[in-house]
């Protein structure tokens, strides 16, 4: 046993010595390099009707200014960095600010009417917002992983806004509708 420790802290202390003439740059973070991203969903993606059918039923009972100006609230505070793409929108200095601002609940709630839209025709997502990602590609130079951060915030808000009606089920299906939405938007950075 005391043969084993030692060799296991012996193991461990040479894992940790510093050889600069070894020192190499994992490519994985290079700047110039794009940062890891989750695998992104197949170009035709196949809807049974159970999934459009979950999709329109949750969707049906949105509050689409609510929970887009919450969406869009979180997206701001969690992931604060995102905050730089809408300074014009006044404070955004805290939470509290942040969710009472009137120009991210109204933003918020433009997000999610075009996100209604990908609701209303999921197989037709690609088409449907390739001029929105033309804009946030080339006129505002929007991070495409901030699509994805946003679907995920809003699968998050409705999951606390519908509790046990949104199903494991139901959340899959989300996921899978913001994921292809995430990738319909950032379609113009390819």
């Amino acid at each position: 046993m005391v043969g084993g420790q030692h060799c296991r802290m012996t193991l461990h202390s040479h894992s940790q010595r510093f050889y600069p003439d070894r020192l190499q740059v994992n490519s994985a973070f290079r700047p110039s390099e794009p940062r890891e991203q989750r695998p992104q969903p197949p170009v035709m993606v196949h809807w049974t009707a159970e999934e459009k059918n979950a999709i329109s039923s949750i969707w049906s009972k949105v509050d689409v200014a609510q929970v887009g100006g919450e969406a869009l609230g979180r997206l701001l505070i969690v992931y604060p960095w995102t905050q730089r793409f809408f300074s014009s929108f006044g404070n955004l200095s805290n939470a509290a600010a942040i969710q009472s601002n009137a120009q991210v609940k109204a933003h918020g709630k433009k997000v999610f009417i075009a996100f209604g839209d990908a609701v209303k025709n999921p197989e037709a997502v690609k088409e449907t917002f390739a001029k929105l990602s033309e804009l946030h590609c080339e006129k505002l130079h929007v991070d495409p992983v901030n699509f994805k951060l946003l679907g995920d915030i809003l699968v998050t808000v409705l999951a606390a806004h519908f509790g046990k009606e949104f199903t494991p089920q139901i959340q899959a299906t989300f996921q899978k509708l913001v994921a292809v939405v995430a990738h319909a938007l950032a379609h113009r950075y390819h």
